[in-house]
């Protein structure tokens, strides 16, 4: 093992003199032959500093407070280096030289001070964020606090011991002893990346642990949302008792509203308004983001809303609809999943992004649709709304029919041609005046006869235009524009 040296020495550098003939007092701190100075804010004549016994030679106060200070300075440096010997970290000058830099930072407990955080987050509740994000932030104190006890057998940690480690080993063990997902973690972490930037504003910290830490947000799994049969058969199919039924209505009411599940567990009877047309509204502003949620009401929102306008457990609850926790739903949509032959994972979100997509199949804006959800911007609308197959389908169709494009059909070994409309590419392709045009108009010509005639003919492999025909291609008028010329009047000759 190699031997780690350590000195302190306190010098008057006498190449910084000032005007009044003063020289600043500076502290090397030397570990295995490297070294670096710390300044101590004191200056001195160099004539009264005696460099063999490290202090000032005069009796007079000044000279007594500057000896107390250079005195402090090393019994701070000492500590310095004592605690990094029991961390565990290296023992380098520049290390012992940030640690007396950063003292206040050193003394400063992390578990502690995000605890203050998250109380000062909880006071910001109704002003600058929703209960929910609140609860996230108590929530990876409780994490962060059971992977101290258990990763480093201690109850709080110094607040610049943060490091790439710490936050690594954190996602891990959120992912492994809570179960949680990778963007469930990704969540909590960026709730200990706005602490680590609260810190660093706050002079706390002088490096941000999170500089090259790269939180990846898994992309592949995302919400597959119901297609309109499937949502038809979910509404429709007879389930066999109560408690499933009401689920499958409070879910069914979140696909037709596009209303969060939270924003439907706090739906009350006051976010119910009707216009002079006499249109049901739900005017009520998003749990999570307080944004403003402007839906009407179809006929079947409407039928359920009266169905259990007399329901006595929903009227306990002061609650429009029998809303469970979110588990318990979730859990519930796993057994209506299976009875109704839905092969997908189904959960209260699901809802509001089978909403979304419908209603994007369906031609509505999608600036409309934001207002519907209740987002700010049209960038987080096109999370939610997938693009479905069927819609897929429909506008290539829409592209094949535009195109015209005729589909060349080749005789293979043994197999008649079908069909051969080659008159119209052929014509293209050659040029009229040139003899392998005219070669080529008249073996589209004989294949087409014979093909009318149900007899087979060789397999047709279309010919390159010679640099002939390009040349004159580019110096003759196109025979679409010029119907009058002679390529023009051979064109239409052939497809006559």
């Amino acid at each position: 093992m190699k031997r780690t040296t350590f000195s302190v020495v306190f010098f008057c550098k006498k190449t910084k003199l000032t005007k009044k003939g003063t020289a600043p007092i500076y502290a090397r701190i030397t570990t295995s032959g490297r070294s670096t100075e710390i300044y101590t804010q004191c200056r001195i004549e160099p004539e009264h500093w005696n460099q063999r016994l490290e202090r000032c030679m005069l009796r007079d106060p000044v000279s007594t407070q500057i000896n107390g200070i250079l005195a402090t300075y090393r019994t701070n440096i000492l500590a310095a280096y004592d605690s990094l010997i029991k961390e565990g970290k290296t023992l380098d000058c520049f290390a012992i030289k940030h640690r007396l830099e950063h003292a206040a930072a050193s003394s400063r407990m992390f578990l502690a001070e995000f605890s203050g955080y998250c109380d000062k987050r909880q006071k910001e509740v109704g002003i600058r964020l929703t209960q929910l994000t609140a609860n996230k932030y108590h929530r990876l104190l409780r994490y962060m606090t059971e992977y101290t006890r258990e990763q480093y057998r201690k109850d709080d940690l110094p607040l610049d011991a943060i490091d790439y480690a710490y936050i690594d080993g954190l996602n891990t063990f959120m992912q492994t002893a809570h179960n949680c997902r990778n963007n469930g973690a990704v969540n909590l972490l960026c709730c200990l990346k706005n602490f680590i930037l609260y810190a660093i504003r706050n002079e706390w910290l002088g490096k941000n642990p999170f500089r090259y830490y790269k939180m990846k947000v898994d992309r592949t799994n995302v919400k597959v949302p119901l297609t309109k049969e499937e949502l038809d058969t979910l509404i429709h199919k007879p389930l066999p008792n109560d408690r499933l039924a009401r689920i499958r209505d409070v879910f069914s009411f979140c696909c037709l509203t596009g209303l969060a599940f939270t924003d439907v567990d706090h739906l009350r009877r006051e976010h119910i308004t009707t216009d002079e047309d006499g249109t049901q509204w739900i005017h009520k502003p998003r749990e999570k983001t307080s944004v403003m949620s402007r839906v009407p009401l179809l006929p079947h929102p409407i039928a359920l809303l009266r169905k259990y306008e007399r329901d006595e457990a929903c009227r306990v609850r002061g609650k429009l609809l029998p809303v469970p926790s979110n588990a318990k739903m979730n859990a519930y949509l796993k057994e209506i999943a299976t009875l109704c032959n839905i092969p997908k994972n189904l959960t209260t979100h699901c809802a509001r992004h089978t909403f979304a997509t419908l209603a994007i199949e369906y031609g509505m804006p999608i600036d409309i649709i934001a207002k519907i959800l209740g987002h700010t911007n049209t960038n987080m609308t096109r999370r939610y709304a997938k693009i479905s197959e069927a819609n897929i389908s429909r506008e290539m169709k829409k592209i094949g029919e535009m195109l015209h494009y005729n589909v060349i059909h080749r005789q293979t070994k043994g197999r008649a041609v079908e069909a051969l409309p080659l008159v119209c590419v052929y014509s293209i392709v050659s040029d009229s005046r040139s003899p392998r045009g005219v070669r080529t108009a008249r073996a589209a010509r004989r294949r087409s006869r014979c093909c009318s005639a149900g007899r087979s003919v060789g397999a047709v492999r279309p010919l390159r235009a010679s640099a002939h025909s390009a040349r004159s291609s580019r110096r003759r008028p196109s025979a679409a524009r010029w119907p009058e010329s002679p390529r023009g009047k051979f064109r239409a000759a052939l497809t006559a």
